[in-house]
């Protein structure tokens, strides 16, 4: 045995785990577990992309000048506040890295996102969750948890797995209200499907304790890139760049994000999709008796009656081809979150349910092709 002894913390992490992307036994499946974008990225980001592999034997620049300057001219933002990472995971990693350690303690909230409990750990700081409410951020418990060793809040908007969305005054009051050496997060990775959402920007600007994350891996549809970005006080930035790797992007990162960002009609697209999209799998559940709440992202938490029926229902997706995500984990055993794919994949989703719960014929999903899904069944 050996004698060797990790920092404190680090054996109490779960290892984060994916959402799963293949079915044993099934050739073709619909993957609506990860809340990738289903019309994939810009065909501009492909060819930057595609390009830069001619450059492959250079080393990236390091200071993202390039990248940072067209995230600020999109967003109205001073890009030497703006600081580059392997997707906004690595941006959380670094905050904690400079902001925590172990006589400290890191707030996040009841259904969050897992890399703050993850990040808070590996620095050895106590993670302290707090409730939410019907599946809401409560701002009250939040600033009701804040004691003496607090060093970071975490707050995802629009959350995930939930989709829910604090309002900009409970936000705004969260962040005058909190002491000025705590450091507010605002994890802004679906802010894009919130139409005219600044994604806390305009509160980072008033406040120097207000962070924001950004990330390409969603609306942009780069998630096998691994780019994000964070936003904060100039003095914030100064000293997250002190921890992170010269060449933490590769420069066919680099080129990829930013021809992305310059394609604002692919995303006019896919936030017009999603939005058409997610509100008639929304009303088709509903329909079903799978009630949700309003989303304000690219997926849906779709509640169940409870546990069990929540995990039948996954396995009868499963044996049919389709993979959504279950999220007990998050404290959300009756629940599934199912990513709003293309038209063909939120139809056969739907479609499924329906057989799951018994859906009446003549109902809206029943109008579907029957015998034509009975045959990609047995596809």
């Amino acid at each position: 045995m050996t004698k060797l002894k990790p920092q404190p913390g680090i054996m109490q992490i779960k290892p984060y785990v994916g959402g799963a992307s293949s079915i044993a036994g099934v050739a073709n499946v619909i993957k609506l577990s990860s809340n990738e974008n289903p019309f994939g990225p810009s065909p501009d980001a492909i060819d930057a992309f595609q390009r830069a592999a001619h450059e492959l034997h250079r080393y990236p620049n390091t200071d993202h000048s390039t990248l940072r300057a067209a995230i600020a001219k999109l967003h109205g933002l001073d890009p030497d506040r703006i600081i580059c990472g392997v997707g906004s995971d690595e941006v959380i990693t670094f905050l904690c890295q400079c902001y925590s350690g172990p006589e400290n303690e890191v707030i996040y909230t009841e259904h969050g996102f897992s890399m703050y409990k993850i990040s808070a750990l590996a620095v050895g700081a106590t993670p302290v969750m707090v409730p939410e409410r019907e599946r809401m951020v409560d701002v009250d418990e939040i600033l009701k948890a804040v004691t003496e060793r607090t060093s970071l809040v975490f707050v995802t908007n629009p959350g995930n797995p939930t989709a829910t969305m604090v309002s900009h005054a409970e936000l705004a009051r969260l962040a005058r209200e909190l002491p000025d050496n705590v450091l507010l997060v605002l994890d802004g990775a679906y802010a894009e499907y919130v139409d005219g959402f600044d994604g806390g920007a305009g509160l980072v600007e008033k406040y120097a304790n207000v962070f924001m994350t950004r990330t390409f891996s969603k609306m942009y549809g780069l998630g096998g890139l691994r780019i994000g970005w964070g936003y904060g006080a100039a003095e914030v930035i100064d000293v997250l760049n002190r921890v992170r790797g010269p060449f933490n992007l590769s420069m066919a990162q680099q080129a990829a994000a930013e021809a992305a960002l310059h394609d604002r009609a692919h995303v006019a697209r896919c936030l017009s999709e999603n939005t058409r999209l997610r509100s008639w799998l929304a009303e088709a559940l509903a329909e079903l008796g799978v009630p949700s709440d309003t989303s304000c992202a690219n997926f849906i938490l779709a509640r169940f009656a409870n546990a069990d029926e929540a995990t039948a229902c996954n396995d009868f997706l499963q044996e049919k081809g389709i993979i959504v995500r279950l999220v007990a984990g998050y404290g959300l055993p009756n629940c599934l979150r199912i990513t709003v794919g293309d038209e063909a994949s939120c139809r056969r989703v739907a479609h499924m349910i329906g057989r799951f719960k018994g859906g009446a014929p003549g109902s809206r999903l029943m109008l579907l092709d029957e015998d034509r899904l009975d045959g990609e069944d047995q596809a």
